[in-house]
């Protein structure tokens, strides 16, 4: 979308789009649907909020902006996004305000080609929005997310879920931190994959704004024993934990899947499941020029994850993470479409979504 100046534009132009979505009656429409019979189900599922994001598009601090872009962004959606570009089937599950920003974020994933049949929409509860404060230390975010529709996901929601031929399951530890019954969703959930057999790779992703270090950890450590493939930085974790190298992250956590420690602008390093007889490889990331941070942990678990369901090599893994990190290194932009000459070829999709090859 164009940059507005929000003072005078944002009214007259944000009443123009309008949900995407067949029930347009007003009625209040929070589950998830079930597919129909004869549907092609997903390849990977990845549920979490999604919200409107406004930064200055100068690219100043937001005290000093005249003019702010509007934009959508989160985490699980982001993985989404990457990963339909590189070839496979997506779906987000989620729910959103019926309102304008709400048919903002869902038209915005529908065109990045995420399939979007599993969000609700929810008449009494806005889609929640965030203020990126840009600055040379580094960006702060400002969230006005607190009882958002999306916060209102529950346990029923996962129970409805449809599972059936989906090959991977992506969740992040931003979801339970959201409220109460998005914890209880959260961990339905990974029951609920475990006894139906779909793997689950689980972001860390801990948000500092959402809850304190000393009640997440605990909190981010149970869920992460529960996945197949776990991705964390390995400064969050040093936060969380006091872990301060990848060794040290594998050998507090425990898991009983895969482990990724990612190390910002040093490298990454996979950790093979415990089982395994293979040797933890470690493939360093390339110089960039960043122009911003943010967004670049999600590219790198969708690129990640992407080689993972195309049984590749631990080592083309981590790479094709590190090139998907990379675009959005160089941009503000959470989100940087990949071109179609540069995708690759589409993926098999009946081979395993982890493992040795």
């Amino acid at each position: 979308m164009a940059c507005c100046n929000m003072r005078t534009r944002v009214a007259h132009v944000l009443p123009f789009f309008q949900p995407e979505h067949p029930d347009v009656n007003g009625s209040d429409d929070t589950g998830f649907h079930r597919r129909e019979e004869g549907d092609v189900p997903p390849e990977v599922i990845c549920l979490g909020e999604t919200m409107a994001l406004m930064a200055p598009e100068s690219g100043g601090p937001l005290a000093r902006a005249e003019l702010l872009r509007l934009r959508v962004a989160g985490a699980e959606s982001t993985v989404a996004q990457y990963l339909s570009d590189l070839g496979h089937r997506t779906a987000w599950a989620s729910r959103l305000g019926r309102d304008p920003f709400g048919a903002r974020v869902a038209a915005a994933l529908a065109g990045s080609g995420v399939d979007t049949t599993l969000v609700g929409y929810d008449e009494q509860a806005p889609t929640g929005c965030y203020f990126k404060d840009p600055a040379p230390e580094g960006s702060r975010v400002h969230y006005y997310r607190r009882g958002s529709a999306a916060s209102r996901m529950s346990a029923a929601d996962a129970r409805a879920l449809p599972l059936d031929g989906v090959r991977l399951l992506h969740l992040t530890g931003i979801t339970p931190a959201l409220s109460a019954s998005c914890a209880e969703l959260v961990d339905t959930l990974l029951t609920r994959a475990a006894e139906a057999g779909v793997p689950v790779s689980f972001d860390v992703n801990h948000r500092a704004a959402l809850w304190e270090p000393g009640r997440a950890a605990p909190v981010l450590r149970e869920l992460a024993a529960r996945a197949d493939t776990v991705l964390v930085g390995r400064d969050e974790a040093e936060e969380l934990w006091g872990t301060t190298t990848a060794e040290a992250v594998r050998e507090h956590l425990g898991p009983r899947g895969t482990l990724v420690v990612k190390d910002g602008a040093v490298g990454a390093t996979e950790f093979p499941v415990p089982a395994s007889a293979s040797e933890p490889v470690f493939v360093p990331a390339p110089a960039v020029d960043v122009v911003e941070p943010v967004g670049a942990g999600d590219a790198f678990a969708a690129g990640y994850l992407s080689g993972a369901l195309r049984g590749l090599p631990s080592r083309e893994r981590l790479l094709l993470g590190h090139r998907l990190a990379a675009r959005t290194l160089r941009s503000l932009d959470d989100y940087v479409p990949v071109p179609a000459a540069e995708r690759g070829p589409p993926p098999h999709r009946d081979e395993p979504p982890t493992g040795e090859h």
